[in-house]
């Protein structure tokens, strides 16, 4: 076991996941970004990279048998319904519950780093990471217990919310079933070099502001500010008729 176990206190790690692991360094591992090895290149072990290939096949699959064994939807709908629970952004919000951050192995310009979708990145990387070390360490069970218990059992809300539908679409399709209206997106503002501007946009109904959103590229713009926009209203999209398999439905 390398001494980095005790120092970041990974046994409490293990009791707030309710997971033991026999091979610790496969749990250190999970957590090692690859710009920490680039100042400590006398570390241990390797960089996440690999766990992460791993971790994100045996989500998706933990994920997909689950929604076709509890629901009877179109392939469509649940394609929908599996990306909201593995994209990216729920594996970061998935990690800052579980409290990962403090446990990552990261370089001191990375450390530093306050841009909060570049740590986001970080972190649901590292949460298929971690996946990734769980599936080999215990195998299929543990790692499917795992993924139920902090990343299926986001389903309900992804439902809820709307979730599974962009924010772009979710806006329009509410605002087409509330108020008759399609929104509208105008460009209010560009900032920065040609080579790394940044968009402001505003999003309209009947010529109203609703709110504005920024990002890298106008179509980015467009999703932060629908998002915003939905906060707004306290729209949380269109309603989909759920549809649970029974005892009496066929697998198939």
């Amino acid at each position: 076991m390398i001494s980095s176990y005790n120092e970041k206190n990974f046994s409490a790690l293990e009791s707030h996941l309710g997971v033991s692991f026999n091979n610790k360094n496969l749990l250190v591992q999970a957590f090692v970004h690859r710009s920490y090895l680039n100042e400590n290149r006398s570390f241990e072990l390797p960089h996440n990279e690999r766990l992460e290939f791993l971790g994100d096949a045996v989500l998706e699959l933990v994920v997909t048998e689950f929604l076709f064994a509890e629901y009877l939807n179109p392939e469509g709908e649940l394609t929908n319904w599996r990306a909201a629970l593995v994209n990216g952004k729920m594996c970061a919000t998935v990690a800052r519950e579980i409290g990962m951050e403090e446990y990552l192995f990261l370089s001191h310009g990375e450390s530093k780093d306050t841009n909060i979708k570049a740590r986001d990145y970080i972190l649901a990387n590292a949460v298929e990471a971690l996946i990734g070390s769980i599936y080999l360490d215990g195998g299929w069970d543990i790692a499917k217990q795992f993924i139920l218990r902090w990343i299926v059992s986001k389903l309900p809300t992804v439902l809820e919310e709307g979730l599974w539908m962009d924010p772009k679409s979710r806006f329009q399709e509410s605002a087409q079933e509330i108020v008759g209206v399609t929104p509208t997106y105008k460009v209010l503002g560009e900032t920065g070099p040609d080579h790394a501007k940044t968009f402001t946009v505003g999003v309209y109904l009947d010529n109203k502001k609703i709110a504005e959103g920024e990002g890298g590229s106008k179509q980015e713009a467009q999703i932060d500010a629908a998002e915003a926009a939905l906060l707004v209203k306290k729209w949380k999209g269109p309603k989909i008729e759920i549809l649970e398999r029974t005892e009496n439905d066929p697998l198939g």
